[in-house]
């Protein structure tokens, strides 16, 4: 059966952290901010993919790096600043916005939620557990996954899942030996694959792949994808959807 959070349009098309056009940035805005999600949801997403980091004093925010060097000019790790202090510095940036304020504030908009930091899993759980059937959370950590998907069940709440950078090689791998038990079992429970084309040396997606993973009832998601000529290709290829900084560009697509 399908997760309602897959039961939107299709193909799936992800708004990756949000949106944020030439004038925006120009203007100081950045991914990831309150300015760059309400620029995505009126952009017509239904979907937008995020990820989550603890500040110091244990509220989940979106921020994609460790370190807010990149995006702020602060050297200091968001785990050592306070959600005050990282407002300060986000406000001329498009403004913070903290995973609860993003599935409140969009109340029909489908969240892909990339858990960053391990000490997040169980914090993005408690929040996640009241909107369960419009979110999808993942993590690069198997580990940071499975503690936040213990908490959930717990809690009695069935969010969507991809799996992690370990699993997906294990997926790939089962794949590529054709070995049809391993791949049934590595795919169990999980509702998409979200991967690279590549990884490094290693092809991700292939044609096998995406027919494996449909055998079991699990869709592919491809990031991410700017260019047009690349999203009609790889919907031609039959992935169900594609993660792109360019939503505006998807969605007219």
């Amino acid at each position: 059966m399908t997760h309602p959070y897959l039961a939107g349009t299709a193909p799936q098309l992800l708004a990756h952290r949000g949106l944020v056009n030439s004038d925006e940035a120009t203007a100081g805005v950045v991914e990831n901010s309150f300015a760059a999600i309400a620029a995505a949801h009126a952009a017509g997403a239904q979907y937008i993919e995020s990820d989550c980091h603890l500040t110091s004093d244990g509220v989940v925010v979106l921020f994609h790096d460790s370190s807010l060097l990149r995006v702020t000019g602060d050297e200091r790790l968001v785990a050592d600043v306070s959600t005050v202090e990282l407002e300060h510095l986000m406000l001329e940036r498009g403004g913070l916005i903290t995973l609860e304020q993003a599935l409140v504030s969009f109340p029909e908009t489908r969240f892909n939620i990339d858990i960053k930091a391990e000490a997040a899993a169980v914090p993005v759980a408690d929040i996640v557990a009241k909107h369960a059937d419009r979110v999808l959370l993942t993590s690069f950590s198997d580990r940071a996954r499975r503690r936040a998907a213990a908490r959930l069940k717990h809690l009695d709440a069935l969010p969507a899942y991809s799996p992690g950078k370990a699993t997906m090689a294990l997926i790939v791998l089962a794949v590529a030996l054709r070995i049809g038990p391993w791949q049934k079992r590595l795919l169990r429970g999980f509702d998409a694959l979200q991967i690279p084309e590549s990884f490094g040396p290693v092809r991700v997606l292939t044609p096998r792949l995406v027919a494996a993973a449909h055998r079991f009832a699990t869709l592919v998601h491809v990031w991410t994808i700017n260019e047009p000529d690349e999203m009609r290709r790889l919907l031609a290829m039959g992935v169900d959807g594609l993660v792109t900084d360019r939503i505006d560009v998807a969605l007219a697509l």
